[in-house]
This record gives structure tokens, C-alpha cells and sequence, in this order.
């Protein structure tokens, strides 16, 4: 029993009274419902805006989960920076790179986390103002949607509209999850495949990778005539289209960090590429498809993560064009090269426009991934957003027997 009516209201097909002060109304003679303890007319614009909020999620949850090549929406892209700024909070006061990457490794982890937070707190309120015409006031219809949206069933209304609301809060609860369960292993098939070529690299380029000492230990092959620099480059290609295809789906994978500290694999693809530029400007002689193609892919592929997490690209840059990277560290680099018998054919002079050609193409988008991913300070890969110095590879020793070592009796 509701107790006792206090005030009737009419207007034209539709009545209103206070029972019990609680909000009834009642259209075109069907059975009265509560309203929240306001006007019809407001519950219909909360019950609106909380529909419209149920949309606005799903569709942020579609863009990220399921739909291919979708650019992420306003929402994730508020999450994302939220996350970073706060992680940028935690290493203010880290002491050294090691330490800032230990606490770095946790950042794709924690936006995961925070997505789905913030996916389920927005399906909530969402449900929770859907169901307020229904309700005697919001602390019901928070009850209702939180005991649907989480299958928990403690808590319902026994008619047609409520009960079609509580299907679809408990659907989209049990979807979002298995979505962001189904969601992990493509992550990390992806990084696997990603980290295999990377960790290939260190021997190659040192660690952390750099692309003039991918040329300097490659001499070795050339001198013997056993030069297997087309085939690292046509596995860069592949991998770099690898590359450009999941982490543009998949964002989130830009800023999974490598198992090693002094690993990444932005630093690596930019030391494959300078490596490649340096070859085609310094040895005419020895221009193949492949390193062509690979810078190709290479910088199409840096282009396409870029435009995925919003940082604005130059599509058709000046080839004539200034580049961050001085002069006077292209031509210590070229020194080195000439020091351990690279086959240099041009001066270092003369390489230098075709160089800065090619390099134009990507290093102004590897500098700002570097930068907004906190990628290991390397050689060549452009400033961070915090004080550092560039960390040159680890070469590793010589170890060969001298000729004072123990002969066998």
C-alpha cells in the first residue's frame, strides 16, 4: 500500500500525484510508475542523458576492441592521458634510466585496467539514470543498475521497461569483460612477434641499438664477401608492416616496453633505417631494393602509429629540408665507420644531402614517439621529456687469446 495521495495534478492525457512524497505519473490511462521524486519531464531527460552516456561508452568500447583501424575516441584518449601524466608523476624523481623503465613496464597494464574502469563506472551512471523514472530517487537506480550491470540479481523491477534495461545492463557487463579478456592475447601475440627482431638486433647494433654500429659490425661480412645486409632489410620490411599494422589497431601495444631496459623497439626499427640511409648515401656502389623498401616501410609504418595515438604527421616532408640531427654527429659517425675499414665511396660531405634526404621521412615522427613513449635514450633518437643523455651501445670486449696464452703439453 502507497499510502495516502496528497496532490492530484492533471494536465490533457496524463495525471501526476505525490504519494508518500514520492513522484507518480500516469499516461493515457496506464498504470502509474514513479518518477524519481521530479516531473515526468525531467525523468525523461535524465533517463535520456543517461542513454545517450550507454552510447557514448559502447561506442568507445567498439572503437577499441572491435572495429579495425578505428581511430581511439575522446574518452580513451582522455584515459590515456590521465594515466601518462601520472606516470609522469611517478619518475619525476627516478635517479637513472634503469629505474624510470622498472616503472614504466606497469603503464600499458594500468591503462588497461583504467579502460575497463572507466568503461564499467560509465555503463553504471549510464543505467543508473535510465532506470531513475522507474525508481523513488538515484540511490534505487544505482542499486538496480549495479546489481544488473555485475550479474549479481539482488535487486529489480517487476515490469516491461525496468526488466528490458536489466537485460541489456547485465549483456553489456558480461560483453565488456569477455571483450578485454579476448583483447589480451592479440596484445601479446603481437608483442611477441614484435620483441623477436628486436632482441635479434642487439647483436647487430649493440644495445641500446644504433645505426652506424649495425654498419660497423657488418664489415666483417663484407670484407669476406658474405654480406647479408639485403636480407636483414627485407626482414626489416616485413616486420616494420607488422608493426604498422598491429600497433595502429592496437595503440596500447606502442607503449609495451621491452623485457631489457636498454631494448625498444622504436629504437631499434630507427637504428635499421639510419643504417640503411647511411649505406645508400655513403656507398653508391651498393644500392639495392632492399634498403629502399625498408625505409619505405619503415617510415610509412612510424607514420601510421602516429596518427593512431594523435601525433601530427607530415605526409610529404622537404627533402631539402633541416633534420635535428647535426652535422657534426652524422660525421663522427661516418669517422667511426671509416676507422674499423667500412667501404666508405663518398666523403662524408657528399653523403651528407643524400643522407638528410632520405632522413627527413621519419625522424621527426621517431623523435616524437621517442619522446611521448619515454624509449631508451639512445644515439640518434632525438630528446625526452626529461633530462638525459644519450646512452652510446654496449660493445662487447675483445676476447681473443693473445699470444703469451698456455700451449698444450
Amino acid at each position: 500500500m502507497l499510502g495516502m495521495i496528497e496532490r492530484p495534478v492533471t494536465g490533457g492525457e496524463s495525471s501526476q500525484w505525490m504519494v508518500n512524497g514520492m513522484c507518480m505519473a500516469q499516461l493515457d490511462g496506464r498504470t502509474a510508475v514513479p518518477t524519481g521524486g521530479v516531473g515526468p519531464a525531467v525523468a525523461v531527460v535524465v533517463a535520456v542523458v543517461g542513454g545517450l552516456l550507454v552510447a557514448v561508452v559502447t561506442a568507445s568500447v567498439a572503437r577499441t576492441l572491435v572495429i579495425a583501424r578505428a581511430r581511439p575516441g575522446g574518452l580513451t584518449r582522455l584515459v590515456r592521458r590521465a594515466v601518462d601524466s601520472f606516470f609522469v608523476l611517478l619518475t619525476r624523481s627516478a635517479s637513472d634510466y634503469a629505474t624510470r623503465d622498472r616503472i614504466l613496464a606497469a603503464q600499458p597494464v594500468t591503462f588497461l585496467a583504467a579502460m575497463l574502469a572507466t568503461w564499467l563506472a560509465g555503463y553504471f551512471l549510464g543505467y543508473t539514470l535510465l532506470l531513475f523514472p522507474w525508481e523513488p530517487g538515484l540511490t534505487e537506480s544505482a542499486r538496480e543498475a549495479g546489481s544488473s550491470l555485475f550479474t549479481l540479481g539482488f535487486s529489480t523491477t517487476a515490469t516491461a521497461a525496468p526488466s528490458v534495461i536489466d537485460f541489456l545492463a547485465a549483456g553489456t557487463g558480461l560483453l565488456v569483460v569477455a571483450l578485454q579478456i579476448a583483447y589480451l592475447p592479440a596484445l601479446y601475440s603481437a608483442f611477441n612477434r614484435r620483441e623477436t627482431e628486436v632482441t635479434l638486433l642487439g647483436a647487430r647494433a649493440g644495445s641500446p641499438p644504433w645505426g652506424p654500429e649495425l654498419l660497423a659490425r657488418t664489415r666483417y661480412g663484407i670484407q669476406l664477401g658474405e654480406d647479408d645486409l639485403t636480407e636483414l632489410y627485407r626482414i626489416w620490411e616485413r616486420w616494420a608492416a607488422d608493426i604498422g599494422e598491429s600497433h595502429s589497431n592496437y595503440p596500447v601495444l606502442v607503449w609495451f616496453r621491452s623485457p631489457q631496459p636498454r631494448h625498444s623497439w622504436l629504437v631499434g626499427l630507427l637504428a635499421v633505417l639510419d643504417s640503411a640511409a647511411l649505406l645508400l648515401a655513403l656507398c653508391p656502389s651498393r644500392d639495392r631494393i632492399e634498403p629502399r623498401l625498408c625505409l619505405r616501410m619503415g617510415f610509412t609504418a612510424l607514420r601510421q602509429i602516429a596518427f593512431a595515438v594523435g601525433i601530427p604527421v607530415d605526409e610529404d616532408p622537404d627533402p631539402d629540408s633541416g633534420i635535428q640531427l647535426s652535422y657534426g654527429e652524422y660525421r663522427a659517425a661516418v669517422d667511426r665507420l671509416t676507422e674499423v675499414g667500412f667501404p666508405v665511396e663518398r666523403t662524408p660531405a657528399e653523403a651528407w644531402p643524400h643522407f638528410r634526404g632520405w632522413r627527413v621521412n621519419y625522424e621527426p615522427t621517431a623523435y616524437a614517439l621517442a619522446a611521448a613513449t619515454d624509449a631508451v635514450p639512445a644515439l640518434w633518437s632525438g630528446p625526452r621529456r626529461w633530462p638525459s643523455h644519450p646512452i652510446p651501445p654496449v660493445r662487447p670486449a675483445d676476447r681473443r687469446p693473445g699470444p703469451g696464452g698456455e700451449n698444450p703439453s
